[in-house]
């Protein structure tokens, strides 16, 4: 269980000894010195999973994070950071089109989903989650386009009426207990249809937006009870219309962990496979870590291991997401597994040492929905290189807990990455279209949309700071 520390740095980093002792997982220990390893990511040698281990710890032979030993790290990630991609911050216009909450899997880091029974049509079990079919969805997505937003990203929960197309049905039907057997129930069984993953993938993909969506844990529900390949799957859906895959459903990527925080989800090789798929099929992909729980520092080194040699056998990965735990109204924190998320010098570390460990991945993200504004910025000067979208909806992140706000918009932006000397650059989803932003030729709106002409995004409802936001739903893993 991470120990939270303080936000000067001074406190105990994640995954103390006793919380190791609590879950089996062995303390720390390296045969490597934080000096060697600081040495090495200064020369820009590649690192080891242990020098990477020493960096996140600041050394694992002291207990809690140096405060001057961290400083060393930032300084090192953001000269790297700096090397690699110069002084732009990037950011998209996108919209988080979340299809369902129903979901059975019962991952204990999550505040997100609803239990699918609760969506039948004969339940009388009051919930407050949602199911868009198709037709919604394609209505959302046309309306943002009306306001400039060129990016999609959809993550949903694992509705068990959720099927890749219709052959997939009959197949899921056919079981003799398609229930127990693969978490299939028909579309007629519930109050509203999600429609297929094919179907919802079209729906969405209109306009010349770039949908990011199927995560992989949503493509291994798109195959359960078939012996499909993963790629067959992302081939599919991308003739529907998706052009990138979310690495989400990551969190952290050894199973000694997932056992704890979500038994019921893929495992590390496959959620590898999926990712493997999604790149044989032609899409980009992004990648995540979510930290800050009940994981060490040693197994954030080995995530980030299985980050680094996925990429170097496609190099289909844009970006890399860290994901500040946020706690509060999880089942990890109402059942005492945890007792708080990661410190901000955690996440400072974090990514830092992505910056440093991960070479071949060009683009480190720093999220203001969880950090916050300030320390978001701060991030920015850790290594990190992108600071999100508009994201005009979201609701993951505040149902764990958020309080960082659901919208920005882009003279937000403008005004917060100049006000740390860097360059506001408005990019495509792929970082591969990008524009420079005159700070001095306000007021600001996105242009990189296929209807995108530069008006500024609903700015009555820019929240200036770290003020809760508005709108209602976002999509991180």
């Amino acid at each position: 269980m991470s120990s939270g520390g303080d936000s000067d740095g001074t406190g105990p980093a994640g995954g103390s000894a006793s919380d190791a002792d609590e879950f089996g997982f062995a303390e720390p220990a390296t045969d490597q010195s934080f000096e060697n390893a600081l040495a090495k990511a200064r020369d820009g040698v590649r690192l080891t999973v242990d020098d990477a281990t020493e960096l996140l710890a600041t050394g694992t032979e002291r207990e809690g994070i140096d405060p001057v030993r961290k400083e060393a790290v930032l300084e090192a990630a953001d000269r790297r950071r700096a090397e690699t991609v110069g002084d732009e911050v990037t950011f998209v216009a996108n919209l988080n089109n979340n299809v369902t909450t129903a979901c059975n899997t019962g991952c204990l880091f999550c505040n997100f989903k609803d239990s699918a029974h609760a969506f039948e049509a004969d339940s009388d079990v009051d919930h407050a989650g949602f199911t868009k079919p198709p037709a919604e969805s394609r209505a959302v997505v046309e309306d943002a386009l009306d306001m400039g937003v060129y990016e999609v990203c959809s993550v949903s929960g694992l509705h068990p009426a959720f099927a890749l197309n219709d052959e997939h049905h009959e197949i899921l039907a056919a079981h003799d207990d398609p229930d127990s057997e693969a978490n299939y129930k028909p579309p007629e069984a519930y109050a509203t249809d999600p429609g297929t993953y094919r179907e919802q993938m079209a729906a969405m993909s209109v306009g010349g937006v770039h949908l990011h969506s199927m995560t992989p844990e949503e493509a291994y529900h798109a195959k359960r009870g078939t012996d499909w390949e993963y790629e067959s799957v992302y081939r599919e859906l991308a003739a529907a219309g998706l052009d990138s895959a979310p690495g989400t459903a990551a969190e952290i990527l050894v199973d000694e962990v997932r056992d704890v925080i979500c038994p019921g989800k893929i495992r590390t090789g496959d959620w590898v496979a999926a990712m493997e798929g999604a790149a044989a099929a032609g899409l980009d992909v992004t990648s995540t870590m979510m930290y800050g729980h009940v994981e060490t520092v040693a197994h954030r080194a080995q995530h980030l291991k299985v980050i680094r040699d996925l990429q170097d056998r496609t190099g289909a990965i844009t970006e890399f997401v860290p994901l500040s735990f946020i706690h509060q109204n999880t089942p990890l924190y109402r059942r005492g597994v945890v007792d708080s998320g990661p410190s901000r010098a955690e996440d400072e570390l974090v990514v830092a040492v992505a910056r440093l460990f991960l070479d071949n991945v060009d683009h480190v993200q720093a999220s203001w929905v969880k950090s916050g504004d300030a320390h978001g910025l701060k991030l920015l000067n850790c290594g990190a290189d992108d600071f999100m979208g508009t994201i005009l909806s979201e609701e993951i992140t505040s149902r764990a807990g958020g309080e960082y706000g659901e919208y920005r918009s882009f003279d937000d932006y403008v005004e917060m990455i100049t006000a740390i000397g860097r360059t506001p650059v408005e990019r495509s989803t792929d970082y591969r279209t990008r524009r420079r932003i005159d700070p001095d030729d306000g007021p600001h709106g996105p242009r990189l949309g296929p209807r995108a002409d530069g008006t500024p995004m609903l700015p009555e409802r820019s929240t200036g700071g770290d003020a809760a936001g508005t709108s209602p739903t976002e999509a991180d893993d």
